[in-house]
Formats: C-alpha cells, structure tokens, sequence
C-alpha cells in the first residue's frame, strides 16, 4: 500500500471533500456527505482522477468498481477506512505498478491497440492506411519569426517529457521507445510558409495539407505516431495542424498532448511536472491481470452472458461493408450553446444519471427507430485507466478500451426511465472492466463463427476531460499566438467502425459528433437521424423531453429485410478433415505449432478455434512471406482460416514450399 502523503489516514473526511470540491469545481460550497458523486456532476472519466489523488493524498488504492457515480462521500470515507485498515491484505486492485528496469524494452500491444494494428494491415473490412485522428486549429497573433523554433523547441521537450512521443511498433506486434538521442526519434514539425501568398495559394494548400492528413496519418510502424504540422499565413494568422496514430495515443492522450504542447511553447522556460510512470511500466504491470482470480472472475461473468447478446442494430445498407474501402469517414456535428449545455448538466444530475448516460441513450432511441428494433448491441469507448499510479492521468499511451453494452429500449418507457435503467446498466457492466470489449468481442465472434466486426456501433463520450486533466484548453502559445477554438476541423479513422457517435465538451458548448463510412448508408437517413438526435437532446436541455414517452418500435430484436449492418449471409467454406497432405500443408501446420503451442494435425484445423487472435494471424502470415517470399492478405485468411485454406492461398500465390 502506498504511504499517505499529504494527509493523515484520520483527515478521510475533509481530505475527499477537498478532492470532489476540485474535481467538480465546487469552490467553498458545503457538501452533503450523503449526496452522490453523480448528484454534484462527478461521472466516470472524472472517477479516475479521483481514484489517483485518493491513492496520492490518503495512500489508499481503490478499483474504479468501487467508485461508481453513485457512491456518496460517506460511502467512500467509510470504504477508504476500510481499504486503509486492512494493512494491505485485502486489495482493491489484482496487480500493483512495477516500474520496467530498462525502460526501452519491447512490450506487448493492448487489445485495442492490436485491432489497431491488424486494421492497419487491411485485416478487417472498414479498415485503412492508418487509424488517426486529426484537428487543425486557427491560431491569431503569431509571431511568424518566432514559431517554428518555438514548435520545435516544445516538441523536443514534450517528447523527452511523454516517452511514448518516441514509441514505435514492430511488424510483430510489439511496442517499444527509442532514446531521445537516437535520429528520428523525437518527432519534428512541418511548417508551410504561406505569409507572402495570395489567397488563392494559400488556400489550395491548406486544403492539400488537410486533405492528407485526414487520409494519410501517421505510421509508429514507420515513425512517430504523431505530425505536427504549422501553416504560417498573412496578418499574423496561422493553422496548428496535428494527426495522432490511435495505435499509440487514445482520446484522453491526444487531450493532454494538446494542452502540454501549448504550455511548452507558450513558455521557452515551462518545466512539466515529472511523472513517476510510463506506458510501458502500465501495460507489463496489467499483462499479470489474467493471473488473477479477479481477472477470471471479470471473464466468467462476460463469458456467461455472450450467447444471449444481441445483434448490433439492423440499420439499412446501400453495400456490404466487405466491398468498401473508404479513405475517410463522414462527419456530421452539431453544438449545443453553453447555456443549454448548463441546462442539460442540472436536468441531469436531478436525474441521477450522468449527461453521457443521457447522451447514450437519446442515441440508442434513434438507432432504434432508424433500425426498426428495440434490442441492440452497442460498442462504447472507455477511458480505461486502472488507478495503479497517482501519475496514471498524465501518462499519454493507448490506454483506452472498448466495452460492449447489450441495450434493451424498454416499450412505453419514458426517456427518464430508459435513462435511469441505462445508468444501471452501464454501473453493472463497467464492473467488470477487466476483461476488455475486443476480448469479448473476439470470444463472441468465434461462438458465432464470423470474424466480421460484431458491434460496430459506437459511442464515444470525452465530457469532464478538462476536470479529468486538471486543467481547461489553453487559449495562449506565446509564439504560436491565441487559439481560436471557432475556428477548429477534426476527421476520425478508426476501423470496424460504421458509425460512431461523440460527444465532447469546446468552448463551453456541447459538440455532438456522427462519424461514419459513408458509402455504407443513404445520405438522407444520416441526415434524418442525426437531427433527431440533435432535437431529442434539445428537449432534454429544455426539460421537457425526460417525462415524454418515447415512440420506440414495437419489434424487439430486427424483422426487416434486404442488406442490414451485422446480418450477413456468409457461410464458412467447408474443408474436408484428414491428415496433412502436401508439403505447404505442413509448413502451416509446423508455423501454427510453434505460435499456438498445441499440436497441428488435421487440414482443417481452425486457427482461431485453436486460440490464435488477430494479431497471431498477423504474425503467422508474416514469417510465412519472409520464408516462402509469398504475402497472403489477412482479409484472404480470415476467409478460410483453416491449415489447408492458408496452404491453397499460399499455393495460389506461387509458393511451393
């Protein structure tokens, strides 16, 4: 257990008043101590911090099931008495941080990362080059002599600051991160010189710069997992660029990146706080997660339920996602304005539900009436953070996880009580983080014989970032000028996504985002679905929304016919069993014993039956094209995953072992 540092283990009471006073931006108000942290606007992004200053203030390690926004304060005085008397034999968490004795070792890949990295080799249908993200800002007031020095000089101290800036992944799977001093480690900024250029130039080069940003991201297989670019432009303007590979930063990273870059180059002689963790010293420590009895306690509880999960929600198709290759994806947003968004936040908190749980189900009621059913399969993206360290907030890494959340849109139910019984769902389900949504999503693809994306239906909220950080987004990079946030593009590629929905807090105001493929979906049903969630969530800020009851189809799973998202007519091409009968047959059998660690008989062995992953698969198909001097796309194996499948996509491409 950690050591109390700036308070007595007999202070709980006033020491977590103070924390929840910062946290929720409180002041001096009193604090009811039998008021929920939901209550007074605490959620589950802001939990994390407030998991890590207990542990730094009170020496008190608590798991993030422990703090859910129900709890009140002295709900939680009473279990950090609790966990303090123990003496460390009971523990909140199943592993403890052990810091890495060579800090430029290789470790694994998370789960998500690894869908990632499989994505990016073309292994999954709706993937791309690259999965970013990318936002340009305007920027006022800059000094264009000054700017790129100023740039660089805040990269070079970021990246010494923040290692994984200097992260790259292997062809294998595996992460690591070069020293500073070796070349090219350290990420440069591009700048384009536009102050003497006409409008005309000046603006067909901003379009080709965000053009390929938006395609093309950064590679960490290659480079850096981050570009920074910088467009100088006439009258002292100009446009930060920056793309972030989501194989090596998530959201709550690319956040944070942001506001210490700022900080950096508004200030030559700004020195960050130093971190007592880094990436790689999290994910070592979590790989001794499946050890534990909680672990397998989190997989029994998901594994127990996976044959009863719904299909993601039945949305009408114009192609098969098999077909597309996109190179972006659509975006529709829309802003709710400060004073509503206040609205909203109060109407909320009255609720006992959190604005993200809101937001989460105003969208799941228009993928119903959009897919014609009530029971769905969504995917939600977490800011999964175990609270190992009181530094693990400031850590930049791809900590995120995905959770999948099984949605039953209950008929004649007011939105309240759809609202409420979501809060109890997700409370009951985010439990069990231990065990990852790409984990359960692999587990359930393989019960129901597919390797197509099982929930690609998103839902993604970032709110409470700024209190989560600490800090708001700076408005002032000294150099680089004022930040004008009014004037701000971003484009999001993430693969096995079809449509994705974010909300994120910017100047105060509510951003609602659709990010989609769209060659996938009719524009107009897009277009219609996005503004009635943009309305529906008007009339929760208004208030009269919440008592109304919500007009839900009356089909509870999906009746509809023609091409719908997750209900596919593929069949499994069938291989007849028996031993190994060619020599390429062996070659593959011999490679899959080797990664899999069991035997290799039989031709049609399943690769994945006989627990290989994505990311296996992607390591077998390279050592068997460097040699046999023969690439099979991933797509092609996962079409017939089988020994004598892989040996016929071998022998078609010319190999002969």
């Amino acid at each position: 257990m950690t050591t109390p540092t700036d308070a007595s283990i007999d202070d709980v009471p006033p020491v977590l008043t103070r924390i929840w006073a910062e946290l929720l931006d409180l002041g001096d108000r009193t604090i009811d101590p039998d008021t929920t942290f939901l209550r007074l606007g605490g959620d589950s992004v802001l939990a994390v911090r407030m998991a890590a200053l207990v542990r730094k203030q009170l020496g008190v390690v608590l798991a993030l099931q422990d703090i859910g926004v129900e709890t009140t304060l002295n709900e939680l005085a009473e279990l950090v008495r609790r966990r303090s008397g123990t003496g460390g034999a009971t523990r909140a968490l199943p592993v403890e941080l052990r810091k890495r004795a060579d800090p430029h070792a290789s470790f694994p890949l998370r789960p998500l990362q690894q869908g990632y990295f499989v994505g990016q080799q073309d292994g999954w249908e709706l993937s791309y080059e690259s999965a970013h993200f990318y936002v340009d800002v305007r920027l006022t007031d800059v000094d264009g002599d000054e700017a790129e020095d100023s740039l660089a000089d805040a990269l070079r101290r970021l990246a010494a600051h923040q290692s994984m800036l200097r992260a790259r992944v292997t062809a294998e799977g595996e992460q690591h991160v070069l020293p500073q001093e070796v070349p090219g480690a350290v990420p440069a900024p591009t700048v384009y010189d536009l102050r003497e250029s006409d409008p005309g130039t000046v603006e067909s080069t901003l379009d080709k710069v965000r053009a390929e940003m938006r395609a093309t991201g950064p590679d960490p297989l290659r480079g850096p997992g981050i570009d920074v670019r910088l467009s100088l432009l006439p009258d002292g303007d100009a446009r930060l660029h920056t793309s972030m590979s989501l194989l090596v930063f998530d959201g709550w990273s690319s956040t944070l990146l942001f506001r210490e870059l700022v900080a950096l180059a508004a200030d030559w002689n700004a020195v960050l706080p130093p971190l007592g963790m880094d990436f790689g010293d999290y994910v070592d420590s979590v790989a001794n997660l499946p050890d534990s009895d909680e672990w397998k306690a989190d997989r029994s509880w998901w594994w127990s339920r996976l044959d009863t999960m719904p299909e993601p929600p039945a949305l009408p198709l114009i192609r098969d996602p098999r077909e597309v290759r996109a190179s972006t994806m659509g975006t529709r947003e829309a802003h709710l304005p400060s004073s509503r968004w206040v609205a909203l936040r109060d109407r909320c908190a009255a609720r006992d539900v959190t604005p993200s749980t809101a937001l989460s189900t105003a969208f799941a009621v228009v993928l119903a009436r959009w897919a014609g059913h009530r029971r769905m399969l969504l995917n939600s993206l977490q800011l999964n953070r175990l609270p190992l360290h009181p530094d693990v907030h400031r850590v930049v890494g791809a900590f995120s996880a995905t959770m999948l959340l099984p949605t039953e849109l209950t008929a004649g139910a007011t939105f309240a009580e759809l609202a409420s019984a979501a809060q109890k769902r997700f409370g009951e389900y985010s439990a069990h983080n231990l065990i990852t949504g790409v984990e359960v999503s692999r587990e359930l693809g393989r019960r129901r014989g597919t390797h197509r994306p099982v929930a690609p239906v998103v839902f993604q909220s970032t709110l409470s970032m700024d209190a989560a950080v600490g800090e708001a987004h700076p408005e002032s990079a000294g150099p680089l000028g004022a930040l004008d946030f009014g004037d701000f593009h971003h484009q999001l590629r993430t693969p096995q996504v079809a449509l994705e929905a974010r909300v994120y807090e910017l100047r105060s105001e509510l951003a609602i985002v659709f990010s989609l493929v769209e060659e996938l979906f009719e524009t107009e049903q897009v277009d219609a679905a996005f503004t009635e969630l943009v309305e529906l969530v008007g009339t929760l800020a208004d208030g009269d929304g919440w008592d109304r009851e919500m007009d839900l189809p009356s089909p509870a799973e999906a009746t509809g016919s023609g091409l719908l998202l997750g209900r596919y007519d593929d069949t499994d091409r069938t291989v007849a069993e028996g031993p190994l009968s060619t020599t390429l047959e062996e070659a593959v059998a011999e490679l899959w014993e080797e990664l899999l660690g069991v035997p290799v008989l039989d031709r049609s062995a399943r690769f994945f039956a006989l627990g290989g992953d994505s990311l296996l698969a992607v390591r077998a198909l390279g050592r068997l094209a460097k040699s046999l001097g023969i690439p099979v796309p991933v797509r092609e194996f996962l079409d017939d995953p089988t020994v004598a499948g892989l040996a016929a996509a071998l022998a078609a491409h010319g190999a002969t072992a």
